[in-house]
């Protein structure tokens, strides 16, 4: 995708296999790290994770070739990862390599994109603090990125969510089996893995809401969580039926239940030798029965609304949101995808889907991120300035030439729409 779009460059390779002298001179480094190591949709194991300890390649570049400023960007859930330490020894790293080191998180619905997208970013500079407030807020629906007339998809569950009602009645549904309110449609209301009695779709309601009480841990004596595998003797205290036995074996022959052991909390340690958690069956508690959960299982997680703006979008989620076209359903296409992270229609993407949504599930948001590179270049400027340099170019020390770039001004003409 790289040479489609800049034939120029190449690709250098695996990064911790590329020594410091071996990088040329540079004056802005952009960038970040794998988020998985702390993401929602990971196992949040942080440094502990192969992964996360790539953040000290990028320290180790940063601390080798000394450039001018830095921009990263990474998950929200950098924030909080381990109780914020791990964005404190981030921070507290860089700025001892001698850089004014500033973050904040924001989010790209609030520049123009119609997705829900929280991210950290990152911004330092040798001279001074990088101001990331005061943005101009501007807003977007799916309806500005949507085509119209494209062919809509046929199968058992599409066909079967299209007879719930009109289409405009499935705008925003979660079709998973886990808690969800009004916007979420469980497998079972749809006859998915196969037909249910009303009877049966009240046992597994009451089982979605009952799993998750704290009390069924503590009577076994395991480590709560949400989610916990009920006995039959413990479901008929809160659903009494004299078909119970029958109900729950049919429901686990049709897959919406399991009957599994309880899973321990249990300690592990991860490639590093840093120690994380990860849950395990424990075969020493009785078995009981649980809903088998888990929105990835269906081909349809979620139907977007055109009047209103996409989830987070994650790279194991893409294939599986679907959009409205006139009567009927469809998955979002590529170009749509691109147009979520405001990338230009002249950006070509010429993959396989699959590839294709792995790679926009983990990319940036373009508005944001020239946002955040103008306030940086801003700032380089400004000290430049202080130092009886020319303002409106970048220093250009390193490859022996400059950079044009746009003045603050014209950059907030065009993002923010001031005049």
């Amino acid at each position: 995708v790289l040479g489609q779009n800049y034939p120029g460059d190449e690709v250098a390779g695996d990064i911790t296999q590329i020594p410091s002298e071996a990088i040329p001179d540079f004056d802005v480094l952009l960038g970040g790290f794998p988020c998985q190591a702390f993401s929602a949709a990971g196992k949040r194991m942080g440094f502990a994770d192969t992964r996360g300890t790539l953040f000290f390649e990028v320290e180790r570049i940063v601390r080798d070739k000394q450039p001018l400023g830095f921009l990263l960007e990474n998950v929200e859930g950098l924030v909080k990862h381990d109780r914020g330490r791990t964005l404190q020894t981030i921070v507290g790293n860089l700025r001892l390599l001698g850089y004014h080191v500033d973050y904040r998180v924001l989010n790209a619905c609030e520049f123009g994109l119609a997705q829900d997208r929280n991210r950290i970013y990152i911004v330092g500079t040798r001279q001074r603090n990088v101001s990331l407030e005061g943005h101009r807020t501007v807003k977007a629906t799916l309806n500005n990125v949507l085509e119209r007339g494209l062919l809509c998809h046929h199968s058992p569950t599409v066909d079967r969510l299209l007879a719930l009602g009109p289409v405009e009645k499935l705008h925003g549904l979660s079709l998973k089996d886990k808690r969800g309110g009004a916007g979420n449609v469980h497998s079972w209301d749809i006859g998915l893995k196969g037909e249910v009695t009303p009877r049966q779709r009240a046992l597994l309601n009451a089982l979605l809401l009952q799993r998750r009480k704290r009390k069924w841990a503590e009577e076994i004596g395991i480590e709560w969580m949400d989610g916990m595998p009920l006995t039959e003797g413990e479901i008929a205290t809160f659903f009494e039926d004299t078909q119970l036995h029958e109900m729950l074996g049919d429901l686990v022959a049709k897959r919406y239940l399991s009957y599994e052991h309880p899973k321990q909390r249990v300690e592990v340690t991860g490639p590093t030798g840093r120690t994380g958690y990860a849950r395990v069956p424990d075969p020493t508690k009785p078995k009981g029965y649980n809903i088998v959960a888990g929105k990835l299982s269906y081909e349809v997680s979620k139907i977007l609304n055109p009047n209103g703006i996409a989830p987070t979008l994650v790279a194991t989620d893409m294939q599986r949101l679907y959009v409205p076209d006139g009567q009927g359903l469809r998955r979002l296409t590529l170009r749509e995808g691109l147009r979520l992270f405001g990338y230009p229609e002249s950006y070509r993407l010429e993959v396989t889907e699959q590839a294709g949504f792995d790679l926009l599930g983990n990319t940036v948001a373009v508005p944001v991120v020239e946002w955040v590179a103008g306030r940086l270049i801003e700032t380089m400027n400004i000290a430049a300035h202080l130092d009886g340099k020319d303002a409106n170019w970048l220093p250009n020390r390193r490859y022996g030439k400059s950079i044009e770039t746009p003045r603050w001004e014209e950059i907030k003409v065009l993002y923010t729409g001031e005049d």
